[in-house]
Order: structure tokens, then sequence, then C-alpha cells
């Protein structure tokens, strides 16, 4: 009687021909994992981590003078007691690149945040409707659109002042523009899919539909337009104080900085720029590094394999 040859031994945790069997991870995981991987998008945390702190940690640890002219300490140069150096009214610029970090991010990402929420909602209630009430709201979205915004914030903030609040809820009411054709975009194709059909079977109101199960589903859309949003919020901030109708005294954010050294350049006085413009340059960048990794990371089709 013939012997069968013995087998040798299965490998627990690994598949005939297919290699190794790794663990079943979810959707968000797999997207963290993602994002860790891109050097430049964790660098663009890092940076914005930093700033975040230099801006409102640091005036808690740094107590420059921002507030009190001091005439016999005017357009001194960076050096002791002055890191930075100080303005033509004899303030500390160290003390307002931070104080001005706080309101151009303070207007950023407030600005994004109502704009996002206008945004998804617009999108997901014209993508779900359909018809004629989708082409109505989108045809306001294209309106909206053809007018530069710009112009309307300056003469908002003439005619009424610029402040923290004031300019966030002018400059989130034009950032929804860009997310609501996104999201109805994205909602577009969920209706049709099966757990929205199921929903409605099931009774679902629309409203339901759209807290529930749309914006959820598109919450990948949205999250990677909010870092895009506070990147436009901070340069429209930015170009509203060079051009001398953003924050003032006592406030101030980072334009208004390049606005008042922009006259002291060619004298020499290149503290009175340069910090102010590399913030902008860097907490911009971070933003849109961070909004490309999370956009790479979160659609699956993008993702390294």
């Amino acid at each position: 009687m013939a012997i069968a040859p013995s087998l040798p031994p299965l490998d627990v945790g690994r598949a005939p021909e297919g290699g190794d069997i790794g663990q079943i991870q979810s959707g968000w995981r797999l997207a963290v994992r993602e994002f860790t991987r891109n050097k430049l998008a964790v660098a663009g945390v890092g940076i914005l981590v930093f700033f975040l702190l230099f801006c409102f940690a640091g005036p808690l640890v740094y107590h420059g003078n921002i507030l009190n002219s001091n005439l016999s300490s005017v357009l001194l140069a960076p050096g002791a007691g002055h890191p930075l150096g100080t303005d033509n009214l004899g303030f500390d610029v160290l003390g307002e690149l931070m104080k001005g970090g706080q309101a151009s991010m303070e207007v950023g990402f407030f600005a994004a945040m109502i704009g996002i929420v206008i945004g998804a909602l617009w999108g997901a209630i014209a993508g779900l409707a359909g018809g004629f009430v989708d082409s109505i709201m989108m045809r306001v979205v294209d309106v909206l659109l053809s007018i530069p915004f710009l112009f309307v914030v300056l003469i908002i903030a003439v005619r009424y002042g610029a402040t923290v609040l004031s300019l966030s809820l002018i400059i989130g009411f034009f950032t929804w523009l860009v997310p609501a054709r996104l999201v109805r975009g994205e909602v577009l194709t969920l209706r049709t899919r099966d757990f929205v059909a199921a929903a409605r079977t099931a009774g679902s109101s629309r409203w339901r539909l759209i807290n529930k199960h749309l914006i959820p589903n598109a919450i990948g859309v949205i999250i990677v337009n909010v870092t895009f949003n506070v990147a436009d919020a901070i340069l429209a901030v930015a170009a509203l104080g060079f051009l001398g109708f953003g924050l003032h005294y006592p406030n101030v954010d980072w334009g208004d900085m390049l606005s008042g050294g922009i006259t002291y350049l060619e004298n020499g006085n290149w503290w009175l720029i340069y910090p102010a413009a590399i913030c902008i340059v860097l907490v911009v960048m971070a933003c849109n590094l961070i909004g490309d990794a999370l956009r790479d990371s979160l659609d699956v089709r993008l993702r390294s394999r």
C-alpha cells in the first residue's frame, strides 16, 4: 500500500498563493496611515502647530509693547530687548507678529467653518433635490462666483469697519461657493446608492437623509476643503490689511503690518516686512500641504499602492 507523501504544515496567517494576510483596517485608519507617510504633510502639521503655539501661547511668555507708542524706541533694529526690532511707532515687532497671527488665524478658521457649513448644506440640498431646484440653487452659486468678493469686502469694511467677527462673516459668506459645488457633485453620486434608496424606503425625511447619510459620506471632500478655505481666508485678510482696509489699532493682522512697513523697506528696515511675509507664506503653505495630503489619503483612488 502506497503511503501518501507528507504535506508541509500550513503556515497560519499566510495565504496559499497570495502572500501575507494583513489585518483588516477601517477606512479612517488607512487614511491616517497614508497621511502620516506623507513627509510634506507631517511638516505642514508641524508648521501649523508651531504657529498656533507661537501666536496664542507666545504672548503668555513674551510681553512686548504693542499698545503704548514709544517715540524713543522708533525703528530700532533687532537686538537685545527687541528680537525683531520695533516699528515706526515704537511697537515691538515680535509682539505685533504674535497679535497679528492671532487675528489672521482666527479669521481664517472662523471663516472656513462658516463657509464649509453653508456650502455643505447648500450643496447637499441641491444635489438631493435635483431638477429645477438644483438648477436654481446652482445658478445662485454661479452668480455669486462671478462677483469679485474682495471689492464687496472692501466696501463693507469701509462702511461698517473691520473687526475679526465682521471679516470672518463676510469672507465666510463668499467661501462657501466652491464647497457647495463639490459637495453637490458628491451627493449626486451618493443619492443613487443602495443605502440611500433603503433609507428612502424606510421613510427617512430629506433632512435625515442629508444629516445622517449624505453629508457624513461626503466628509472627505468637506475636510479637504476646510484646509484650503483657511488658506484662502488668511490670504484675503492679508490682502485687505495690505490695502489699508484690514484691522487697525489696537488690533493688527499680518497684512496690516506689511502695509505699515512697506514705506520703510527702502531705508533698510527689513524687519518690518520679512517676518510678517514669511509667516503668511509658511501658514498658507502648511494649510495647502495638509489639504493636498488629506485629499490623497481620503480618496482611495489616489492612495499609493
